[in-house]
């Protein structure tokens, strides 16, 4: 049993808000770059799908920081 006491990252509480952050920040990017090259590539204008899904880079850099303040709460109070 070689990985007793060993602790994996994907097993800590609040790697999850890490990673749907991640993921909604991308997101978000990506809608922006979409939404910039829409009329580079057609000659029409972006949906309304790629305006809503500019919403989700704010909401992944809001959740961020809510990991972050999580991760740096638990670091400090030993972890509840």
């Amino acid at each position: 049993m070689d990985d007793v006491g060993t602790s994996d990252s994907s097993t800590r509480p609040g790697t999850g808000l890490l990673k749907a952050a991640l993921v909604c920040f991308a997101v978000g990017i990506v809608a922006v770059v979409l939404i910039f090259l829409t009329p580079v590539v057609t000659d029409g204008k972006p949906g309304l799908v790629l305006y809503s899904l500019t919403a989700a880079w704010p909401l992944g850099f809001l959740l961020a920081i809510a990991s972050a303040l999580r991760s740096g709460r638990r670091a400090r109070g030993g972890g509840s």
